[in-house]
Order: C-alpha cells, then sequence, then structure tokens
C-alpha cells in the first residue's frame, strides 16, 4: 500500500501473459523470440536473453529475413529465451493489436515488439514501418487510438499509422498559409503543422490517430536526410544549410 492505495505486487506467476499489466505496460509471455524496440523493456523474469537484430542475424539467418530495414536495424533488439519481458514506453498508452494476413504501416518511434511470424519492411513514407503477415504487435500512443476510415486527411504529427490502404499523398493547404502571415513564415523556414500541411487518404482501409501531436525524437531520419544531401549540388547544398540555420533560429 502506498499513500493509502493498495497495489497489485507482481511475481513471475502472477503477471499476466500476453496481457497489459496496466494501460501503460504489457507483459510479453516469451517462448522463443520476439523483436523488441531498444529501450522498450523495463523489466523481465525467466531465462531471456537480449542481442542487436545485426547480431543475431549472424547466427540466425531467419531474422535477416524478417527484419528488413537496414535504416532501423540498430534501434531493434531480439528476445530470446523462456520468461515475461515488460515493455513500455514514456507512461504512454500501450496496446497490443493482431495482424491476421494483413499489411500495416505505423510510425516507428511508436513501434515497441512484433512476433517474429511477421515481417518488418521499410516503408516509402520516412519515418514509418510495414509490418506484414499474422502475428501479434505492440504499439503505443499518446492517449488512446482513434480509428479512422478514409477519405481522411491527417495531421503528420498526430498519425499512428495505417491499415489495408495505400500509403498516403501529401496535402498542402497553400489558402491557409497565404491567410496566415505566420504560418507563411513558418513555411519558408520549414517548420509546418497540420494546418498547412496533411497526410491524404483515399480508397479502403483504416487509419490509426493517437490523441496528441508529440512526438518522440527519430534518430535513424537524420541518417536518411544526411544520405539524401549528397545528391546535391554544392549550391544547393550551401542553400539548404542557410535555411537550417534560419529555422533553428527561429525555434
Amino acid at each position: 500500500m502506498i499513500d493509502g492505495i493498495e497495489t497489485p505486487t507482481w511475481d513471475a506467476s502472477s503477471l499476466p501473459a500476453d496481457d497489459n499489466v496496466n494501460p501503460y505496460a504489457f507483459s510479453i509471455a516469451l517462448a522463443g523470440e520476439w523483436f523488441v524496440s531498444k529501450g522498450a523493456m523495463i523489466a523481465y523474469y525467466g531465462n531471456v536473453e537480449f542481442a542487436g537484430v545485426s547480431q543475431y542475424a549472424s547466427r540466425a539467418s531467419w531474422v535477416a529475413a524478417r527484419f528488413s530495414s537496414p535504416l532501423y536495424a540498430s534501434e531493434w533488439v531480439v528476445a530470446a529465451g523462456q520468461g515475461k519481458v515488460i515493455v513500455a514506453d514514456r507512461g504512454y498508452d500501450v496496446n497490443s493489436y493482431d495482424l491476421d494476413e494483413g499489411n500495416l504501416t505505423i510510425k516507428q518511434t511508436n513501434l515497441l515488439g512484433f512476433q517474429t511470424s511477421l515481417e518488418l519492411k521499410q516503408s516509402i513514407v520516412p519515418g514509418f514501418v510495414t509490418l506484414i503477415g499474422t502475428g501479434k504487435f505492440l504499439a503505443s500512443s499518446n492517449g488512446p487510438v482513434i480509428f479512422v476510415e478514409p477519405p481522411f486527411r491527417a495531421d503528420p504529427d498526430a498519425l499512428l499509422g495505417w491499415a489495408d490502404c495505400p500509403s498516403p499523398s501529401q496535402h498542402y493547404d497553400h489558402h491557409w498559409m497565404a491567410q496566415s502571415f505566420m504560418a507563411g513564415i513558418q513555411g519558408m523556414f520549414g517548420r509546418e503543422s497540420g494546418e498547412e500541411r496533411q497526410y491524404d487518404f483515399t480508397g479502403a482501409g483504416t487509419v490509426l490517430m493517437q490523441s496528441s501531436e508529440q512526438l518522440r525524437v527519430d534518430g535513424a531520419l537524420m541518417k536518411l536526410v544526411e544520405s539524401q544531401t549528397n545528391l546535391l549540388d554544392a549550391q544547393s547544398a550551401g542553400a539548404l544549410g542557410h535555411r537550417l540555420v534560419q529555422r533553428s533560429q527561429q525555434q
């Protein structure tokens, strides 16, 4: 009991098996292998080994076949063994989802773990990855998840993912930007919000939204952007550097 509130005390046998411990933590009943995002594990019981995806692939070739995202390979580990692994993310809501021969694209920073029966691929949309197949995965959200059917336009910061529908196109509301002096200035310096830029979804499927626009920094995106700057000539690279300095000063 803490501050007069009775709280449960868990052990290896009483922890839930493949279920939530509370709204903010999930207990994986490990009997084999799971892919787990680095930093998501907060505790575990049993005989469990954690190894980086690249390290594990050197001794288990199936890992490379199931995890086809070189950009994010360093952000993931394989949890292998027998026991219970508890995962969480900054006090965010954590939910489990089941794919049945499905195709779901999700923001990489919100994906906490998935069964090895699923295959992960890098999405053509920066910052997102795609899960394909049948199995369970875990995702965090800043607030409850909202499920919406297309046609629909989403704020990029609040967008969590989409299932069984085409990748979105980007929509710019130039009328809104023209009517808002500050929005126009921010757009010049690369600062955007859902009011001027949205993801436009069409066709059948389901769009997943979180109830907030707060983001977690995706370090791998910096590597992607840096690799693309090699395509610029010296003049364009200088112009980009100047704009980035201006953006940094504005923020």
